[in-house]
C-alpha cells in the first residue's frame, strides 16, 4: 500500500524576513519526534486542496489565505462520472526507501487565523526564520519526508533571490 499526502509550506513575511510554520507530531508510542510541516494523508476521493485545508485547520488552527504558486487547476469529468483534478503544485515527493511507502504534494501557502498551542496530534507549532529552518535541517531535526521538502524550498528560495539580485545589477 502506498500513502498519498499533502504538505503545507506556510510562509509569512516579517520585518526580519520570511518565516515558515513548523510543528512536531505527537504520538503516544514515541517520546520525541522530529519537526515537520503541517499536512497529512488524503482520505478516499478527497481532493488535494480539500485535504490541505482540512489538515492545516486540524493541526494548526489556521485557514489557507492564498496558495502562492500558480496551481493551474483543471478538473475533468468523464461520461461515466470519473472526476479528475490536475494541477501544478510547488513540489512532489516520493519515498524510495524507508519505513513507509508514500508520495505527496507540497503547496506553498499563506494562512490566516490564530495558531493552536496543541493541534490534532501536533505541538510546538510555531514560526521559524529561514536561518533557524536551515539550522534544524543541518542538525537532522526534521522528519525524513519533510527534510527533502524543506531543502527543496530553501534551494528554490535561494535561486529566486539570486535571480532577483542579478536583475537589479
Amino acid at each position: 500500500m502506498i500513502y498519498v499526502n499533502v504538505r503545507a509550506i506556510i510562509v509569512k513575511e516579517t520585518p526580519s524576513g520570511e518565516e515558515v510554520l513548523i510543528q512536531r507530531r505527537v504520538k503516544d508510542q514515541e517520546k520525541r519526534r522530529p519537526f515537520e510541516l503541517p499536512g497529512g494523508r488524503i482520505e478516499q476521493f478527497e481532493s488535494l486542496l480539500d485535504c490541505l485545508k482540512r489538515e492545516l485547520k486540524e493541526e494548526t488552527g489556521l485557514d489557507i489565505e492564498d496558495i502562492l504558486d500558480p496551481i493551474d487547476l483543471v478538473e475533468t469529468v468523464a461520461k461515466d462520472g470519473f472526476r479528475v483534478e490536475c494541477m501544478r503544485p510547488f513540489a512532489v515527493y516520493q519515498t524510495i526507501n524507508g519505513p513507509v511507502d508514500s508520495m505527496g504534494v507540497y503547496f506553498r501557502c499563506k494562512a490566516k487565523g490564530s495558531l493552536l498551542e496543541i493541534g490534532d496530534e501536533t505541538d510546538m507549532i510555531g514560526w521559524v526564520s529561514l536561518e533557524r529552518l536551515r539550522s534544524l535541517i543541518e542538525q537532522d531535526e526534521f522528519s525524513g519526508v519533510d527534510k527533502a521538502g524543506v531543502e527543496f524550498y530553501l534551494t528554490d528560495y535561494n535561486r529566486k533571490n539570486l535571480q532577483s539580485l542579478s536583475k537589479v545589477e
